[in-house]
């Protein structure tokens, strides 16, 4: 799972059909789908939100989303 991952590990995401619809959208609409490569950058302590990078654009998403994103390490 994406929220696995720790500061500074690379996965490419293979499966979004558990995030939720809302989330899936704006996740699309910055170009980040099934297949995409990400970076985590950062995160934020006490459960908070990681910083990700994808193609070269950073993003915040709450750790519980993460959660339901389903990657492999690269």
């Amino acid at each position: 799972m994406l929220g696995n991952l720790r500061k500074g590990e690379k996965g490419k995401i293979i499966d979004l059909s558990q995030v939720n619809r809302l989330v899936k959208r704006r996740l699309l609409d910055l170009g980040i789908t099934e297949g995409s490569e990400v970076s985590v950058k950062n995160i934020m302590p006490f459960g908070g939100p990681l910083m990700l990078e994808s193609s070269g654009q950073c993003i915040g998403i709450r750790k519980r989303e993460a959660l339901r994103i389903e990657v492999e390490r690269i």
